[in-house]
């Protein structure tokens, strides 16, 4: 399996996030996701951390569509295939009405053939052609204009990965994406719950498992004992329950919806029920220790060790790690643990 790991700008002291991505890079990270949720944007840091990298891939994790243009994605990811001499990743995702609606101001409208219109115009303003799209979401150029080219093209491929956790969304990760960025991943029920999905998509387009990167995230921990692993996981359960009861809108919750589909559908309507209500220590008291564990890679060492077997046999290729610590030196510490764990599965 390969490795990678994901900041976000905002979240701490920026000199601080270069050190950690600079030192992993060291320790042998295959891959730097750089989120973009509602703080800092994604393509300012990659950029910067282009010029302080030498090998590491650099990827953004992910551009939200609704906030751009097709072509300025375009733009964009030409530009950090230049800066970065190849190593840039494309990671889009649709997001949800909660952040492109309510922080954005931008319709949440028709998802997916928004997705997939955006991924066919990126492509095709990559090969330096006149760009000339006629879809339901986009006509480039508007009526009564002329077709335009970018005066700008990278000699570089620029792979494409998609952030999915519903099914069709899964469905056209399998049929158009180079990889799958996916998140509350249980290896013991990925099979119908997200690879059925991918696997159908990826047979529309004549493709098999094999073309299509699989790149799953967690958080990883190590607890010395027992009594630490309980503590370690009670700390989780109201960062889940925010996750299943605060993310999205009143109608739309697509990591519900995924921890439902894969044996908790009960458990999650009513975390969701009593977030949304005001109760959230009582929604996270109804997170079990199980979906912590299930879903995280926090454990003793021979847990943790264990655990990455279990995905790499359920089909996982890349595992996205979040190393837990309050200091870059923690982080690191935890990071590579991880990786030498990593590199024993295989």
């Amino acid at each position: 399996m390969r490795t990678a790991t994901t900041i976000e700008a905002s979240g701490q002291p920026w000199r601080e996030t270069v050190e950690f991505v600079t030192e992993a890079e060291k320790l042998g990270l295959d891959i730097c996701w750089v989120a973009e949720a509602w703080g800092s944007d994604a393509p300012s840091p990659l950029g910067f951390l282009a010029a302080r990298t030498e090998r590491i891939l650099l990827g953004s994790g992910v551009i939200q569509l609704g906030t751009r243009t097709p072509v300025a994605i375009a733009q964009t990811a030409i530009t950090l295939a230049e800066l970065s001499q190849g190593r840039f990743l494309l990671g889009l995702g649709p997001s949800g009405p909660q952040v492109i609606e309510g922080l954005h101001g931008v319709r949440f409208a028709h998802p997916l053939r928004r997705t997939r219109e955006t991924i066919e115009i990126v492509r095709r303003a990559g090969t330096g052609d006149k760009i000339s799209f006629a879809g339901k979401e986009f006509t480039i150029p508007l009526p009564g204009s002329v077709p335009m080219r970018l005066s700008a093209r990278t000699e570089y491929d620029i792979p494409i990965y998609l952030a999915a956790l519903s099914p069709a969304m899964l469905r056209l990760t399998g049929e158009v994406a180079d990889g799958w960025l996916g998140t509350s991943f249980v290896p013991e029920g990925a099979g119908e719950a997200y690879f059925s999905h991918l696997d159908e998509g990826l047979a529309r387009a004549g493709r098999t498992r094999a073309e299509l990167d699989v790149c799953q995230g967690a958080e990883v921990a190590f607890a010395a004992d027992e009594d630490a692993l309980r503590e370690m996981v009670a700390g989780r359960k109201k960062e889940l329950a925010f996750s299943l009861g605060g993310m999205g809108s009143a109608s739309t919750n697509y990591y519900n919806s995924a921890y439902s589909r894969q044996g908790w559908a009960e458990v999650a309507a009513e975390v969701r029920r009593r977030w949304q209500s005001g109760d959230r220590t009582g929604a996270a008291e109804l997170v079990t220790d199980e979906m912590v564990l299930a879903t995280t890679l926090i454990g003793t060492v021979d847990m943790v060790r264990e655990r990455l077997r279990v995905w790499r046999a359920a089909g996982v290729d890349t595992v996205r790690l979040y190393p837990a610590g309050e200091t870059v030196a923690e982080k690191l510490d935890v990071l590579g643990r991880a990786l030498e764990l990593v590199r024993e599965a295989g």
